[in-house]
């Protein structure tokens, strides 16, 4: 058995404890749940623009760290990559910005070999395996109302629904060209809530005919192997708890649909769309589940807040989810994006180098050994709350647990007596 700890002082040591003044608990191995598809983040320009202002060899550690194998990092091995612009592009752009070309004739990703695409190939170099799922922040502005890449919502004609269907499908085929391959589509980002950043929004009912009568039937007929996600769902509670963005207006009703269930692997969740994980899955256990972008806090990337998202870590992962998706890799310090919002990252980025965050250690502790294919150990007893287990295609055992009391844990697990120290995130292997 061997303890890896973190703590406000100290991160990523070997930590030993008294074990005189403990908070006696319980754990235990109860069944086994879902298998894990893995852990990543989230490619965008401010991120790539950040790295490329590091010497070159130091922006090829921080390459390391984050995607190789061979390198004790974090591992990652399924990531996100946006569609057009994010909040977290240098300007908002889409790959076709000619108004009224409902043919694609002018579709392009020629903006994406600028910063994506050269920071997708550096993952892949480290990691030929990796998984990209992707999804829009926004459709072209000409075809929304307002026409605009932030706010609004996508008009529902005929005619631009099968050009969006076809604007996405291109999109696919162009990144397998580039040797990426997408293996899943998540049909929008956010869609309960209009942002001043790209966004859009949609309805139950318009993702349901989109899904059936446009997306499922062009990806059926152009042979794309892509897999479609109800997603990456924000709801069922917006920052001003609408109430038409209940769970039966979004999951519940397209699934439900008939015609657009078939073409659905799986529902993506993100931010208050955690809310509805629980009761999403208990009602479709046949569908798959992901966690699509890390709760990205004010940009101090504070311990507490670090603290606060090994809770998000532990609520979705014990809620059935299959992977696990930080936001935002690499940023300057304070993490400011270009509409405003400062927000954390596992990795502070200066023109002279790099330092690792506390949010950058809470991911390690579970990225770096939990192995795809590895199944989780549904866990009992009363530290259960804070602690995930897993088992790895070899057997092994990793578990994580936070202690959150400022008096030493001691409990017995798998025959092993552990004490964690006060304030820590700890993975212990076997």
């Amino acid at each position: 058995m061997k303890i890896i700890t973190t703590t406000r002082q100290l991160q990523w040591q070997e930590l030993s404890t008294s074990g005189l003044d403990t908070i006696k608990s319980t754990l235990s191995i109860k069944d086994a749940g879902q298998l894990w598809d893995g852990f990543g983040g989230c490619f965008n320009e401010l991120s790539q623009i950040a790295l490329l202002k590091l010497p070159e060899d130091q922006r090829k550690e921080v390459y390391d760290f984050l995607f190789s194998k061979n390198v004790d990092g974090l591992k990652f091995d399924f990531c996100r990559i946006p569609i057009g612009a994010s909040d977290y592009a240098e300007f908002w752009y889409s790959h076709n910005e000619t108004d009224g070309d409902y043919e694609m004739k002018n579709f392009s990703i020629e903006r994406d070999h600028k910063y994506l695409l050269p920071y997708i190939k550096e993952a892949l170099k480290r990691n030929p395996s990796m998984k990209f799922f992707a999804s829009p922040w926004s459709p072209p502005a000409w075809m929304k109302y307002p026409k605009a890449h932030n706010n609004g919502t996508l008009l529902q004609t005929d005619e631009n629904l099968k050009a969006y269907a076809l604007y996405l499908a291109l999109f696919i085929e162009a990144y397998e060209k580039e040797g990426v391959t997408i293996h899943q589509l998540h049909i929008q980002n956010e869609p309960v809530s209009s942002q001043k950043f790209p966004s859009c929004i949609w309805t139950g009912e318009e993702f349901s005919n989109f899904i059936a009568n446009y997306l499922g039937p062009i990806f059926k007929e152009r042979n794309i192997k892509t897999k479609i996600w109800l997603g990456t769902l924000n709801g069922p509670e917006t920052d001003n708890r609408k109430l038409y963005t209940r769970y039966d207006n979004y999951a519940n009703l397209v699934l439900h649909d008939e015609e657009a269930y078939p073409y659905i692997e799986g529902v993506s969740y993100q931010w208050a769309g955690k809310y509805a994980l629980e009761i999403t899955r208990s009602a479709f256990p046949e569908k798959k589940y992901m966690q699509t972008e890390n709760e990205c806090g004010d940009g101090t990337n504070s311990w507490n807040y670090a603290m606060y998202i090994f809770e998000m870590f532990h609520h979705y992962i014990s809620n059935g989810v299959c992977a696990y998706i930080y936001w935002n890799m690499a940023l300057p310090p304070g993490g400011a994006s270009t509409w405003g919002w400062h927000q954390n990252s596992m990795i502070d980025i200066t023109s002279e180098h790099y330092k690792f965050n506390y949010e950058y250690y809470v991911m390690k502790h579970f990225a770096a050994f939990i192995q795809v294919g590895a199944q989780l150990q549904i866990l009992d007893g009363h530290f259960n709350a804070t602690s995930i287990c897993f088992k790895n295609p070899d057997n092994s055992l990793v578990l994580i647990s936070k202690n959150p009391f400022e008096r030493e844990v001691e409990f017995e697990f798998e025959g092993q007596t552990i004490i964690l120290p006060p304030f820590s995130i700890n993975t212990i292997l076997f």
